[in-house]
């Protein structure tokens, strides 16, 4: 025999050993409620939103490495990512060989990374037809966080999205609406 009997409708041996332990006194600690804020999912404070074509611009080689050096050098702190961003970068390093994907491991160990959260894909999927899966998340992404204002590419289609949106577009080493 399992062991298991019915003791009624609704009832269980877990059910009475509770209701014997309220009886005798013996009650559960009450659970620790956080506070409020603490249950808020935040991203990282950042003005500016990094693609993967920026991303990638860490790596020595890429075309307008250097301007993008410099303009990180003064801006990084201010700077995030997403786990897009990450994905193409890394693509592109891993075609690369070990030294660019080294490169690229040593940018994500100093950027923030937000989360893609359902108000960054639901932004993403309401942008205009036509405009890539990538470049739509990244522009989502980047209208979906409270403090952005920019975001930093070098993909023609996401620029022109992006500042569509109401996003600047920053592109070290490039004209200005150099995607028009």
């Amino acid at each position: 025999m399992s062991g298991r009997t019915p003791l009624g409708s609704g009832r269980s041996r877990v059910h009475d050993r509770v209701l014997r332990a309220r009886q005798d006194g013996v009650v559960p600690a009450p659970r620790r409620v956080p506070r409020p804020e603490v249950l808020l999912a935040r991203d990282p404070a950042a003005d500016v939103y990094v693609d993967g074509s920026a991303l990638s611009r860490y790596l020595p080689a890429a075309p307008e490495a250097r301007p993008w050096a410099a303009w990180v050098a003064e801006h990084e702190p201010a700077v995030v990512i997403s786990r897009v961003s990450v994905l193409e970068a890394r693509v592109t390093a891993g075609l690369l060989g070990t030294d660019a994907s080294l490169v690229v491991l040593d940018a994500l160990t100093r950027l923030p990374v937000m989360r893609l959260s359902d108000q960054a894909l639901r932004r993403a999927v309401l942008l205009p037809p036509g405009l890539g899966p990538f470049a739509a998340l990244h522009v989502g992404a980047a209208l979906a966080h409270v403090d952005v204002v920019a975001i930093a590419t070098y993909d023609a289609p996401t620029a022109r999205a992006a500042e569509d949106a109401g996003l600047a577009v920053v592109s070290p080493g490039r004209p200005a609406t150099w995607w028009r």
